[in-house]
């Protein structure tokens, strides 16, 4: 039986499709990149915008159109919130609420073609297993993702997230070591991922900080690149600051912090538990200790009650902070969630006015990191065959000069340079001769 697996949304929901794959296998599934030769395709969902719920229910028509005969099987977070809309899908045959890769693969196996439905309950999510097996390689990629926990027990206004993912729960610092040292084997960076990240460890016994497992693994996993995945700018401790600007690179110097908004008013209603001034700071703190710094954050614009003040207020911060990239969406309200019943509801024209203008200038400041890039050396992980690469302060390079990779060099999973960045425009690699070469 071939399975065909296509994910939407977060890192977390790429992790999790990587475990389905690795149990689905196990189970006698081969897995397959052509998903008219499927017999089953699995659909993992996400559900962070109304956008992403209709780019799933799409996707699932489309297949079964194209291929009538195939099993769909749909998991992830919008099966949980919206299962019976998902039962109800002509070609849908089986619908797992939630990410157990167990449910999932036995939903898909050969040996059990059975309907498999969990309930969409908070009861159920917060005991979905955490763990588990361990994921020994993201299939065809460079860089590996690391799940170190899952859910939340933030509750912000507009997150439905949190309502299909359960309360925060992390993993033991042994597992998550010994995955990162099987996935090491295969990528020269990984990514630490989950729902909330910074949470890592405060319902563990005894208790853990991320930080003190960032500074276990890199003492545990030599020659790999560790990167954060999104994390609060009030969750990066002084230790995690220590640990980016010692490490020498292998922990990247790159930081997604969510802002959301820029003026207090919106962030009180979105029920965040920063203020402008506190994330402002903690910022400022990390650009300080940290150059070159990548820096990104998530902007919703037009939440129920923003202002043109608020607007300008947010752009003031955008621009003062050193950001090198924005993710800015504008507000989609999401059922069950607070802000859906909020009053002063922005114009849809005027949210998505508001979002090209933060866009636009997340550009402009993006444009100038680059150009204060260029003729510095970089740590670079290659992605494929060496047509691209990653530099630590997540910049996304061209790599040319190519003749000096041996088909030998090439025949690693993924490998790692210092190289020097070359032209303003294209970023590419100006020296075709490797230096420090690593293969993991």
């Amino acid at each position: 039986m071939h399975v065909f697996y296509k994910t939407f949304g977060c890192k977390a929901n790429q992790y999790d499709t990587e475990r389905m794959r690795q149990e689905g296998e196990a189970r006698g599934a081969e897995t397959t990149g052509d998903r008219s030769a499927a017999d089953v395709i699995v659909v993992n969902t996400c559900t962070v915008t109304n956008q992403a719920d209709a780019d799933a229910r799409r996707f699932i028509r489309r297949v079964h159109r194209e291929s009538p005969e195939a099993g769909i099987v749909v998991a992830g977070c919008s099966a949980v919130l919206k299962a019976g809309d998902y039962r109800a899908m002509s070609g849908v045959t089986r619908v797992v609420e939630g990410h157990d890769p167990v449910s999932v693969a036995t939903a898909a196996s050969p040996r059990r073609l059975v309907q498999i439905e969990l309930r969409a309950s908070l009861d159920r999510i917060d005991t979905e297993p955490i763990g588990g097996e361990l994921l020994r390689t993201r299939a065809g990629a460079a860089r590996g993702w690391l799940k170190v926990q899952d859910g939340c027990d933030r509750k912000c206004a507009f997150c439905a997230t949190r309502l299909a993912r359960g309360a925060s729960r992390s993993r033991a610092p042994k597992e998550v070591v010994a995955e990162a040292k099987l996935l090491s084997e295969a990528h020269a960076e990984l990514v630490i991922t989950g729902i909330h990240i910074g949470q890592y460890g405060q319902d563990l016994e005894p208790e853990w900080t991320l930080s003190s497992l960032v500074a276990l693994l890199l003492e545990r996993v030599p020659d790999t690149r560790f990167r954060l995945g999104s994390i609060e700018a009030t969750e990066v401790d002084d230790l995690l600051l220590e640990l980016m600007a010692t490490s020498g690179g292998r922990l990247a110097p790159h930081l997604h912090m969510p802002l959301q908004s820029g003026a207090d008013p919106v962030l009180k209603l979105m029920r965040r538990w920063h203020t402008r001034e506190q994330y402002r700071v903690r910022a400022l703190q990390i650009a300080d200790r940290i150059a070159p710094l990548g820096l990104g954050a998530d902007v919703i614009t037009g939440f129920p009650g923003e202002t043109a003040a608020d607007q300008a207020q947010t752009r003031a911060l955008v621009e003062e902070l050193p950001f090198t990239y924005l993710h800015v969406f504008p507000f989609s309200p999401r059922d069950g969630t607070i802000a859906a019943d909020l009053p002063n509801v922005v114009p849809q024209r005027v949210a998505g006015e508001r979002s090209r203008e933060l866009r636009e200038l997340a550009q402009s400041k993006g444009r100038r990191h680059q150009a204060g890039r260029v003729g510095q050396r970089a740590a670079v992980v290659l992605e494929g065959a060496g047509g691209t690469g990653l530099t630590g302060d997540y910049l996304r390079v061209r790599v040319e000069g190519g003749e000096a990779l041996t088909p030998q060099d090439q025949a690693g999973p993924a490998l790692r340079y210092s190289l020097l960045l070359g032209d303003a425009e294209h970023l590419y690699i100006a020296l075709p001769q490797p230096l420090g070469l690593i293969q993991a």
